[in-house]
């Protein structure tokens, strides 16, 4: 669906789907403004180090920052197909067809997520026994780890929620056709 500008327009979601998307809609937002506060540190940092007094582990907390501000953006790039797409294959594909695909890569998102978060939990329970901590800091390395698995976790109800979107067009149905209340 486009809106008057032409710019496409997100969904309407409501039930599980709604909620859903207003997590990660905040969940992405948290993740922005964590990423301010990586650029605030770096600025303060420089200009300290002008004036002989940078911010003590900044390459640390940016570092750190940046991980849990990425993972945070996964969820919201999945539900709103802002992934990367090789849409040369899809140009001229009918409705149908493209559907296909996106429940395709949905299955696969899915998938990988269940996989990174059961990886990046046993990652982290690493992280808490080895007691490994930041150089300058010592910020211990497994706190980075609770809001990546956060994000993992609603990166795989993102894709739930595009495989639920996508498989009614996937089988030549309108959305929603027959599917029941959200």
């Amino acid at each position: 669906m486009t809106s008057e500008t032409g710019a496409e327009t997100p969904p309407r979601r409501a039930g599980w789907t709604g909620a859903a998307a207003r997590a990660i809609e905040l969940w992405a937002l948290a993740g922005g403004a964590l990423l301010l506060g990586v650029v605030a540190i770096n600025a303060a940092s420089v200009i300290g180090g002008v004036f002989g007094a940078p911010v003590p582990g900044d390459f640390e907390l940016t570092e750190m920052g940046v991980a849990v501000a990425a993972f945070a953006f996964l969820p919201w790039c999945q539900l709103t197909g802002a992934n990367v797409t090789a849409d040369i294959f899809t140009a001229r594909a009918s409705r149908a067809w493209t559907a296909r695909f996106a429940l395709a890569a949905a299955v696969v998102a899915l998938f990988f997520a269940l996989l990174l978060l059961w990886r990046m939990w046993a990652g982290m329970l690493d992280q808490r026994e080895y007691d490994y901590m930041t150089a300058i800091l010592s910020v211990p390395v497994w706190w980075a780890f609770p809001p990546i698995l956060v994000s993992l976790a609603l990166l795989a109800v993102a894709a739930l929620v595009s495989l639920v979107e996508a498989a009614p067009v996937a089988a030549g149905r309108a959305p929603g056709a027959g599917s029941g209340p959200a």
